[in-house]
């Protein structure tokens, strides 16, 4: 456990690798699930980055209120670019948001986090039709597809296996598609530059792991 009161800047920023900054948000994770975050002196950080910010990471999240990305990895104030959206998918106004956090701010990790029990994800497994939610569940389904695929049963919110599977493959097709719909992220990704990364986050337990 260490005192924050330093914000990163662009020289620090400059210094890390995309493996270097993973492995700092699965230390981060390890000591939130131990109860063992570092302290933070916010007002030197408030104070540091209201002239800019160089953060190391873009993490696309679900919105689930359940899913605290900044503890969760245990970062604070200038350390990571948060984008959430229902069912944690890529679109176009996310994909641009990426980009600049890469691209034009530095930022050397690109985390899709899944979640344990997605709400979202058991809407589209369920084929909810409501509103503007229909067209969001849309952007999940072809993970149901892949998933009905292999998993055996009811292919519906009840089937915690059928659920679970949704989940895996909604990063992970989501990851595909941000490397074949952003040429940027792809070309940095193929340079070295980035690393375009997912997991899931545990509700039971708070730990993430990775896909």
């Amino acid at each position: 456990m260490a005192n924050i009161n330093n914000a990163i800047d662009k020289t620090t920023q400059d210094s890390l690798t995309a493996d270097a900054v993973l492995q700092d948000l699965l230390d981060g994770n390890k000591r939130f699930t131990e109860n063992k975050p570092n302290s933070v002196d916010t007002s030197a950080l408030i104070s540091q980055t209201t002239s800019g910010q160089y953060p190391k990471a873009v993490i696309l999240s679900c919105i689930d209120s359940r899913v605290p990305v900044e503890m969760a990895f245990d970062q604070t104030i200038g350390d990571v670019f948060v984008a959430r959206v229902a069912g944690n998918f890529e679109n176009t106004d996310i994909l641009g948001s990426m980009e600049y956090s890469c691209k034009v701010a530095g930022s050397k990790l690109v985390f899709v986090l899944g979640h344990e029990s997605c709400g979202a994800v058991k809407a589209a497994c369920d084929h909810v039709e409501l509103g503007n939610i229909t067209a969001l569940l849309n952007n999940i389904q072809p993970a149901v597809k892949k998933s009905e695929a292999t998993i055996s049963g009811d292919h519906n919110s009840s089937n915690t296996d059928f659920v679970n599977e949704t989940i895996k493959n909604n990063v992970l097709l989501t990851i595909d598609r941000i490397r074949e719909k952003s040429p940027i992220l792809n070309e940095m990704e193929q340079n070295g530059e980035i690393k375009i990364v997912g997991g899931v986050y545990h509700l039971s337990n708070g730990k993430v792991s990775l896909y």
